[in-house]
């Protein structure tokens, strides 16, 4: 019998309840700091209520500096870990898996609000310097945030910044850890040509260009517990045809070695290092077969995401093996309770279990 939207996934020795994960969001609604507030635990936890088998949080920055607005979550310090700590055991009590995102978006740093314009933020308005892997600020319409090539102690510590919110995240109860590695954001910034221009060990070639993000998962994988899952959500193309760029097949063969560093699943996204991209449609499916060629190269599972929105589109990418996970994004937004939702649509309601609070709204 092949797998479903509804069969669970075993990964290590962790069992998610369902093929189904909310795909990491900013909700840039923390009020001080990065610091998690009532509105994390009722967004995240109203998704774990809604039969969702992975809830993920948004990108969470692993320094001050790795913010793309004030506005975002941190787990930089204890105080983080203790503001994060009910959300993730809300999440676990409705029987979803508690899952965050470790990130640092580099360059992409240092703007505001999207419903405040997304503009950079200079230092007197907020704002900070920003860390890129060389000195090339990301090209705004307006005057960007001064950006400074990292120096070799600048990546030590940034590895050091990663190991360190991995464990806090932990202590968090958090039970997936996932690498930020998409997007445009720093890590994605060392993987590709258009915005790596060094000529260290962190720079030049592919392996060069690699390094580091094979470095941060294997410093994640060292201090994450045998039993428990790492993600890696990379950007599979930087949609620049005209020049040279992060491509498929750079990340086809990237994918195995983050297996190798301790990668249990590549969550496959695309896009982001550029404003020139040239995005090849957005309809349904529309990033699906870049995560069909990773999983082509690779043992470990893939997360495909991008224009899910249907619950029989979500079944059969699962249904005809184009994934291993689901990850949905705006339609949790439209619908905290797809995934309930989704198995009445399926014939699959004996599957899962509403709230006890909500049955007579379902019965």
């Amino acid at each position: 019998m092949s797998d479903d939207l509804f069969s669970p996934l075993s990964i290590r020795d962790t069992t998610v309840r369902n093929r189904v994960m909310v795909s990491p969001m900013c909700q840039y609604s923390c009020d001080t700091d990065g610091l998690a507030t009532d509105w994390h635990e009722v967004h995240l936890g109203s998704r774990a209520t809604g039969g969702a088998g992975i809830v993920m949080t948004e990108a969470t920055a692993v320094e001050p500096r790795g913010r793309i607005t004030p506005n975002d979550l941190g787990i930089w310090s204890d105080d983080h870990a203790d503001a994060l700590a009910p959300v993730a055991d809300f999440i676990a009590d409705r029987g979803a898996t508690p899952a965050i995102q470790l990130a640092h978006a580099g360059r992409k740093a240092s703007k505001t609000r999207p419903w405040d314009g997304s503009v950079p933020l200079q230092p007197d308005e907020g704002g900070w310097e920003t860390l890129a892997p060389s000195e090339s600020p990301y090209p705004y319409d307006d005057e960007p945030p001064q950006t400074r090539a990292m120096t070799e102690d600048d990546i030590e510590a940034f590895k050091a910044d990663f190991r360190a919110a991995a464990e806090r995240s932990l202590d968090a109860g958090f039970e997936i850890a996932e690498v930020h590695a998409a997007h445009g954001y720093l890590l994605h910034e060392f993987l590709s040509p258009v915005t790596n221009r060094r000529d260290d060990a962190y720079g030049g070639d592919f392996e060069g260009r690699i390094r580091l993000v094979r470095e941060v998962t294997a410093e994640v994988r060292d201090v994450w517990p045998d039993d428990l899952p790492v993600f890696v959500r990379v950007s599979a193309s930087d949609w620049l045809a005209d020049r040279d760029s992060w491509t498929v097949e750079d990340t086809a063969r990237l994918a195995p070695l983050l297996a190798e560093a301790g990668a249990d699943l590549v969550d496959v996204s695309s896009g982001g290092i550029h404003p020139d991209q040239e995005i090849p449609g957005t309809g349904p499916n529309y990033q699906v077969p870049y995560a069909e060629r990773v999983g082509e190269a690779t043992d470990a599972l893939v997360g495909a995401v991008g224009g899910i929105s249907e619950p029989a589109q979500a079944d059969a990418l699962i249904r005809n093996d184009r994934a291993d996970l689901a990850i949905v994004g705006r339609e949790h937004l439209r619908d905290p309770y797809f995934t309930l939702h989704a198995a009445e649509e399926l014939g699959a309601g004996d599957r899962v279990e509403w709230p006890v609070q909500y049955r007579r709204g379902v019965e």
